[in-house]
């Protein structure tokens, strides 16, 4: 996206606008079916998408610099050559909500609000046109297709109802592809719709990622009969670790994820089985992961998303930056950085980056069943500021639970977790991990906590390792658990997600 935040566009750019016009045309045609969109996309090279999206990213700016009043007086507020990014430290906060609609106002008939988790502190109500929201159900719908067939379930939409985004929006979605049960997250209702409807079909089970294990091992508790049914897992709200996936897999056929934010919308990316495959990948050889995501020891998500709906970059602290480029928002996000650490790439490059490593794209999709939708990849971190830090090493929830995962004992009694730093009475600090299991805690479950999760964030975290060698006795980790809503997880229960991050 050109960088330059002048007001009105060049000549270049509106000979750009006028051209990506009849295109524009063809993609709206394009998304009236599943087949022509797939179809659509895998002709489209990926170099026209990476074009196409940043030219109708610039025309959203432009849009919102004419018809939206918060917009136009922040960008003119700012110093400097560059477009802003918006956050909501600098633009939601200091802005009534219709200032920044289209027109000042939200006031428009079939506008719903949703409101945000409030995981970064306070939730935040968010209004969206019913184009807007009808565009976002197409999309959801047809990666659902994409990555479960086409063949007909039920779906079981275990999404928290109410006000939530993804909730609701997740229900109307999946209504394109066949029956919705919205059951929200209630373990008891899901099994006995499992049981009322039999295994004569199969079911797609919707949740966060946390939640689809608790779902499995409730009932395997139960003694439900997992192995009679054939379920598909599609999660979402937060990152997925593969020993979680590989965990789901037990009773899972399938498990994808999707990527969204309440700030902007649901569906802005997913998981598909080409991605899938990469990112197991990348976990199995060093080397992939390298020449992929650099050294960072998280194991990011990894997604495809549709360009020509969300034009993504990467600012220079690594951070993704999203611009939604339909003119159906009605309060539109331009350059929006929701914190969440990640890169994005072409088709193109990461297949060049695969190959420098050996690595043939091409047959991961034959071996993947993937359908070879060239669309531009994202991966996700997680957010910059869910880590701990002790003497130089950095920490994050997705190292403690890959850890954790890795130890199918621990995983079937452990229903959440959360990181922190102790500091003792002479002032020095070091990591506190806390679990919440379902057995009775005791110091010998303490002790093979940390029996099996240290080593194995010692191999897998280069920083924690490096410190480890120099300062064990500061790097020894302070493990405690919980009983089942007990302590700092006693709030869970009335939380749409997990705490992962404990104020020390």
């Amino acid at each position: 996206m050109p960088t330059n935040p002048r007001v009105r566009p060049t000549l270049r750019e509106r000979f750009a606008f006028a051209v990506q016009v009849p295109c524009d045309f063809i993609l709206k045609v394009a998304c009236g079916t599943y087949p022509t969109f797939l179809g659509l996309f895998k002709l489209l090279p990926p170099s026209y998408l990476a074009w196409a999206s940043s030219v109708k990213a610039r025309k959203a700016y432009y849009r919102a610099l004419r018809k939206v009043p918060a917009y136009g007086e922040f960008v003119r507020a700012q110093a400097g050559p560059n477009i802003p990014e918006t956050d909501k430290e600098s633009y939601i906060r200091p802005f009534p909500t219709a200032a920044r609609c289209v027109d000042g106002t939200f006031f428009h008939l079939r506008t719903m609000i949703d409101e945000s988790s409030g995981s970064t502190g306070t939730p935040y109500n968010w209004v969206r046109s019913e184009r807007e929201r009808r565009e976002s159900h197409v999309f959801v719908s047809y990666f659902a297709t994409y990555c479960f067939g086409r063949e007909p379930w039920i779906a079981i939409n275990a999404f928290s109802m109410g006000a939530w985004a993804t909730g609701l929006n997740m229900g109307l979605s999946l209504q394109k592809n066949g029956l919705v049960k919205n059951t929200g997250p209630d373990i008891a209702k899901i099994l006995h719709t499992l049981r009322f409807f039999g295994p004569q079909q199969p079911y797609l089970i919707c949740g966060y990622p946390p939640f689809l294990k608790h779902l499995v091992d409730v009932g395997q508790a139960e003694g439900f009969p997992f192995e009679q049914y054939r379920l598909f897992g599609l999660a979402g709200g937060e990152g997925m670790s593969e020993g979680l996936r590989d965990y789901l897999l037990r009773r899972f056929e399938k498990v994808y994820s999707g990527y969204g934010a309440t700030d902007l919308e649901i569906g802005i990316a997913g998981e598909t089985p080409v991605s899938v495959a990469i990112r197991r990948l990348a976990r199995d050889r060093d080397d992939v992961r390298r020449a992929l995501f650099g050294r960072d020891s998280r194991l990011p998500m990894l997604f495809q998303y549709n360009p020509i709906m969300h034009h993504a970059e990467v600012n220079e602290h690594g951070e993704v930056v999203f611009t939604i480029t339909r003119a159906s928002v009605l309060s539109p996000r331009i350059r929006y950085n929701v914190h969440d650490v990640g890169n994005v790439c072409t088709s193109d490059e990461m297949a060049a980056r695969l190959a420098a490593v050996g690595v043939d794209i091409d047959q991961l999709r034959r071996e993947s069943g993937d359908g070879d939708v060239r669309l531009p990849f994202l991966w996700v971190h997680g957010r910059r500021d869910y880590t701990i830090s002790v003497m130089g090493a950095n920490i994050y929830p997705e190292d403690l639970e890959q850890c954790l995962y890795q130890d199918t004992q621990l995983a079937e009694i452990t229903h959440s977790f959360c990181l922190s730093v102790s500091e003792g009475a002479d002032g020095a600090v070091r990591p506190r991990f806390l679990f919440e299991v379902s057995v009775a805690p005791d110091a010998d479950l303490e002790r093979r906590f940390a029996e099996s999760i240290v080593p194995r964030l010692v191999a897998l975290n280069a920083d924690f390792r490096e410190a480890w060698h120099e300062y064990p006795a500061t790097l020894v980790p302070e493990i405690v658990l919980y009983r089942l809503c007990e302590g700092p997880f006693a709030a869970d229960g009335g939380k749409i997600k997990q705490l992962r991050l404990l104020a020390a």
